[in-house]
């Protein structure tokens, strides 16, 4: 494991898992530095927070801070994006666009959240691009990529309605009876744990990590 300080690059931090993500890189002695790119600013600042408002469409017009390693939480929902074609513009086009800008800046380790189920032949819509954007991220040429595929999120989100907040307290509850690890529903802050203790240990070439690993790997993490 690398001892010396790391600068990181990070997009998503407003979602979910991305969040929970910032906040241990931010307590993390292992970054020096962590750069959050986003639609908006966040509402937060610490000094080892560098913020750089972005249009993911257009990013390859710059290339971002030089950076060791690079965490990708971007993602939404069908029902939030409105439509296939916003859905496709945010979980594979901008995932892509902040891939390839991480890698001119020098990234060789990037990590990304992608999802359990991800197939590029998948007849559900949701899962085919999640596996498309997968395999276009294998010929980016990074010298480490690791793949996260959760199941199910849990989590307080800033827009949940209450019945969605009651379907995430029951699957709480009754995930570890329902579900065997591989599959049971997983809490964003496991992931972004994970995501952290697979940066330092990510070997060369194509890491896949699913749900039950993620489950682990964040329970171990300190």
């Amino acid at each position: 494991m690398e001892t010396q300080t790391r600068t990181a690059l990070v997009a998503g931090a407003s979602g979910l898992v991305g969040g929970f993500l910032l906040d241990a890189l931010l307590e993390d002695p292992r970054y020096r530095e962590v750069h959050s790119l986003g639609r908006r600013p966040l509402p937060r600042q610490h000094p080892k927070l560098v913020q750089h408002t972005v249009d993911f469409a257009r990013l390859g017009d710059e290339a971002p801070p030089s950076a060791q390693v690079a965490f990708c939480c971007l993602g939404t929902t069908l029902k939030k994006a409105g439509g296939q074609e916003a859905f496709r513009a945010v979980d594979h086009d901008a995932v892509l666009a902040f891939a390839r800008a991480a890698k001119k800046a020098g990234v060789q380790r990037f990590l990304v959240v992608t999802a359990l189920g991800s197939d590029p032949r998948s007849r559900v819509f949701y899962n085919r691009v999640k596996g498309e954007v997968e395999e276009a991220l294998k010929t980016v040429g990074f010298e480490s990529l690791v793949i996260l595929q959760p199941s199910l999120l849990l989590g307080d989100r800033a827009e949940s309605r209450p019945g969605e907040r009651a379907a995430i307290l029951a699957s709480r509850v009754l995930a570890p009876l329902l579900r065997p690890l591989a599959s049971r529903p997983i809490e964003a802050r496991t992931v972004a744990r994970a995501m952290i203790a697979l940066a330092h240990e990510a070997p060369k070439g194509v890491r896949v990590a699913p749900s039950g690993e993620l489950q682990e790997l964040g329970r171990q993490a300190p």
